[in-house]
């Protein structure tokens, strides 16, 4: 096949359930090449996903993204992208920056939280790292390490800092207009793909942030319904 698919796996959490229909609307709309959208919806990881809920996780995929690579059967290439998120490039352009010299490709932030805390009144946990895994190219056969075992016991932070790799060095880098940071960053006209990591435009404290109108743009697109035949 001259475009096999990109694969496309998305965080999915039931308090932001539109979140996860806009991105995908997002990238298709955007999309010149065929894209296969898994979500990560834990109802349908059950026996595979069996960790507990920690009380300092956000969203209900913080640590079940680590499972694409074995949900890929350690095959080919895998995105990995939170659902709070709007895709305003073609994905193809993503998926063309992978590099096999690396196990996975992320945008290498170098910040400090602006904020004590974010959607829904949860604590904004800071780390080395941080927001490194809410964008991933895996490329799955060197990413054997996260088998399912490894990420229902594995701390937090040795999956959030890629601990399961033997050295950063195998860690390649993804500009960073790939995971533009709403809020923490300036507004970007030329951003690829932004994040809205403290909330996004759904929750009413942040529906007037930078790209909210183009988020609400694309969630009419998600509503969109062709009334009249012809």
């Amino acid at each position: 096949m001259k475009h096999p698919p990109v694969q496309v796996f998305v965080g999915f959490d039931s308090k932001e359930v539109v979140a996860y229909h806009v991105l995908c609307q997002s990238i298709l709309e955007r999309s010149s090449v065929p894209v296969r959208f898994v979500p990560l919806y834990l109802p349908n990881l059950e026996g595979i996903f069996t960790r507990e809920r920690n009380a300092l996780q956000s969203t209900e995929f913080s640590f079940s993204r680590f499972l694409v690579p074995a949900l890929s059967e350690f095959t080919g290439w895998s995105l990995f992208m939170d659902c709070d998120m709007l895709m305003r490039a073609d994905i193809a352009e993503l998926w063309a920056l992978r590099d096999g010299q690396f196990a996975v490709q992320v945008v290498k932030h170098d910040y400090t939280p602006k904020v004590e805390t974010k959607f829904l009144g949860q604590p904004q946990t800071k780390y080395e790292k941080k927001n490194w895994s809410s964008v991933m190219l895996f490329n799955n056969a060197r990413c054997r390490a996260l088998t399912p075992d490894y990420v229902n016991s594995a701390t937090g932070l040795q999956l959030h800092q890629f601990k399961w790799l033997e050295g950063d060095e195998q860690i390649g880098d993804i500009p960073a207009v790939w995971n533009w940071l709403v809020n923490e960053y300036d507004h970007n006209p030329d951003a690829k793909n932004v994040h809205f990591t403290d909330g996004g435009p759904y929750f009413d404290e942040y529906r007037n942030d930078d790209y909210a109108e183009e988020w609400f743009a694309m969630r009419e697109r998600v509503l969109h319904v062709e009334q009249r035949a012809g």
